[in-house]
């Protein structure tokens, strides 16, 4: 059923269209000796953001190996590309990182963060007369694509206000097109992050109905090919870029109106509005690639498991790579 209210709503839609680099003692060796300078980073981006912020913050001028990046529009088309070995490493959330492998990838978690669960909400249009989630039953949700951090969301939300699953429809839907069916009125509540939901309050005047921290995990993992992590060069560059992000995200804590400027540029919205999820962007912090990261992670898998999204036994420990959990 939720299939065919996906594909009705896209049917709808097409009708109504007629990386300054500080590196480690160990990778300043690696460069000197010229173990760098031959090697090619493939770095799949999700909507182009973690490049946009490591050139704002300055930090790609003297990277010493190569970055080909390539943009996606969301973690499942990410994770598509990791599977097909299109490219090397890429940041998602757990809950799509599980779900990839899951599905068959082989991929590692190289590096983790976690922000404390901010940064995803479940949006209802600005005219919409709903007040809680139990105004929601029998209407349509889209939890944007299936297995994603906001379809974890929605299932979370859903088990904890005691409504079962099938008391909503959900529509699984890539974010261009949810945004296209929530602007207009195809969806009755929407949940998204990142930009998406950015564009959505500041262009379209969502209302949030409920921000989901005590729900959604906040974690942002960094997966790479074992294509890539068996490859010394390439292994390296890993651990370099990894701790580019850091200091991304330490460039954003310490210059705010400097990112508030960056991001209102990269969101397309004003200032105002760049300002109000200032906070949540920048909480990122780095976590050990650990027993802990793993326990999580399957316990993640569980909840798929118990809403039928998968099944099967997985070890996740055969999915991390602990020794890369600091730059």
């Amino acid at each position: 059923m939720n299939d065919s209210v996906s594909s009705s709503i896209r049917r709808r839609l097409i009708q109504g269209a007629g990386a300054a680099v500080l590196a480690g003692p160990f990778l300043r060796a690696r460069a000197q000796a010229g173990g760098l300078g031959g090697v090619t980073l493939r770095v799949g981006d999700q909507t182009g953001a973690s490049q946009a912020l490591l050139r704002a913050a300055g930090l790609l001028a003297d990277v010493p190996y190569r970055i080909e990046w390539s943009q996606y529009a969301a973690a499942v088309n990410l994770h598509e590309a990791l599977k097909a070995d299109a490219t090397d490493i890429g940041s998602a959330n757990d809950s799509p990182t599980v779900s990839a492998i899951a599905g068959g990838s082989k991929v590692k978690v190289v590096a983790a963060w976690n922000n404390g669960g901010r940064g995803t909400s479940l949006l209802l249009p600005k005219s919409s007369p709903a007040r809680t989630l139990a105004d929601l039953r029998g209407r349509i949700i889209s939890p944007t694509t299936r297995g994603s951090v906001a379809h974890y969301l929605v299932v979370g939300l859903l088990k904890e206000a005691g409504i079962p699953l099938g008391d909503v429809k959900l529509a699984f839907l890539s974010p261009t097109d949810a945004t296209a069916a929530f602007g207009s009125g195809s969806i009755d509540a929407w949940a998204t992050w990142g930009i998406f939901r950015a564009r959505a309050v500041g262009t379209l005047g969502a209302r949030e109905l409920d921000k989901g921290e005590r729900v959604n995990t906040g974690l942002g993992l960094l997966s790479a090919t074992p294509s890539a992590v068996a490859d010394p060069g390439k292994l390296a560059a890993i651990r370099h870029f990894s701790a580019l992000v850091d200091k991304g995200y330490e460039w954003g804590r310490t210059h705010r109106e400097a990112y508030i400027d960056w991001y209102a540029g990269f969101a397309k919205q004003d200032k105002a509005l760049a300002a109000s999820v200032y906070d949540e962007n920048i909480a990122y912090r780095r976590v050990p690639v650990d027993d802990a990261l793993v326990a999580r992670l399957q316990k993640t898998h569980q909840v798929w498991l118990d809403t039928g999204v998968l099944s099967g036994a997985i070890d996740f420990a055969g999915h991390v790579l602990r020794d890369n959990a600091r730059a």
